[in-house]
């Protein structure tokens, strides 16, 4: 019997072995481990017929199970660690950077130069105090015009010839019926800059479009003044155009009192760049402030002519016309 058991013994390492060396993978050479030492595996299995053994046979065939077991383990360690040095090397060549290669062009996207001059200018406001506020484009006459002291015969209602709808509403001439929502809701101090996309029925040409973008800014506090204003303006067109002479003259808005044309001199002339005023009382009282108690000031500008100026654009309508030649300038 001795005989026999040794025979079985040295038969199961050279099947094991045999086995082990052809494992391809990890979870196959896991199964083979479990096969042959596992609690249930066929090493098992044999040994347990020691027990009919004489005391003198127990000893011999130990040594020759000893001997079988770490054979296979060592089989087992070897397979193993050959199976995942190959995994590793795989992982290795399949995420290899080839910097030889070309790189795949991916094309940098680009700020358009409207939303250019937007960010630019909100940046200086939010930087003075000021919270930007957004809008309604369609709008009701009320918050367009009368609110801002625009009655229905008032001859200032000629200077925006509006684009109206069918329900009687309109589409907004200006950002300052912003202003009027905003003081409708919030008490004073306020300080705000609305930007947005304003319509006018106007001849498309070279420097006019009937789709434009502006930005307007109030401030609503007691004791502003003209001087408040003035340096605000210089503080604003100093960061977006430099260090250049700025004047201010008389002019006529009916949500302002007095009110002024802002002026640049830009290369050698004298360009028209924002319009501002001291907010009328009559506005005041329209959103139920006391005029005797507040003043404040507004002012606002087109984002388009800002960036004709800036980038010495010739024709407004390049702005809208997603030319790419023209866009990757910027």
């Amino acid at each position: 019997m001795t005989s026999n058991l040794e025979a079985q013994l040295l038969a199961l390492r050279q099947e094991g072995e045999q086995a082990i060396a052809a494992a391809d993978t990890l979870e196959r050479l896991e199964e083979l481990r479990v096969s042959y030492l596992g609690k249930k595996g066929q090493l098992g299995a044999l040994l347990r017929s020691m027990g009919q053994m004489s005391a003198e046979e127990r000893p011999k065939i130990g040594a020759i199970a000893n001997t079988v077991k770490e054979a296979l383990q060592a089989s087992l360690d070897k397979q193993r660690e050959s199976l995942e040095s190959a995994q590793i090397q795989a992982q290795l060549d399949a995420e290899t950077l080839d910097v030889s290669m070309p790189g795949i062009y991916k094309p940098q996207g680009r700020i358009h130069p409207l939303n250019g001059i937007i960010d630019r200018a909100l940046d200086v406001f939010v930087g003075l105090g000021y919270t930007v506020a957004q809008g309604l484009e369609m709008e009701t006459d009320y918050y367009n015009f009368e609110a801002l002291n625009t009655p229905p015969d008032h001859p200032a209602r000629d200077m925006q010839d509006t684009f109206y709808l069918p329900d009687g509403n309109l589409l907004r001439t200006h950002t300052s019926s912003v202003q009027i929502r905003y003081m409708e809701k919030e008490e004073p101090p306020i300080h705000i800059v609305a930007p947005g996309r304003v319509y006018r029925r106007d001849n498309v040409d070279a420097t006019h479009s009937a789709v434009f973008h502006q930005i307007e800014l109030l401030a609503i506090d007691e004791g502003l003044t003209f001087t408040d204003l003035k340096g605000t303006i210089k503080v604003f067109l100093q960061a977006m155009f430099g260090d250049l002479p700025i004047r201010f003259r008389a002019s006529y808005f009916p949500f302002t009192e007095p009110s002024a044309e802002v002026d640049l001199q830009w290369n050698g002339r004298w360009l028209e760049v924002m319009g501002c005023g001291m907010v009328d009382p009559n506005v005041m009282k329209s959103v139920g402030y006391d005029p005797e108690i507040y003043t404040g000031f507004a002012a606002g500008f087109g984002v388009e002519r800002f960036a004709m100026v800036l980038h010495q654009i010739d024709d407004i309508r390049r702005l809208y016309a997603s030319d790419l030649r023209f866009l990757r300038q910027f």
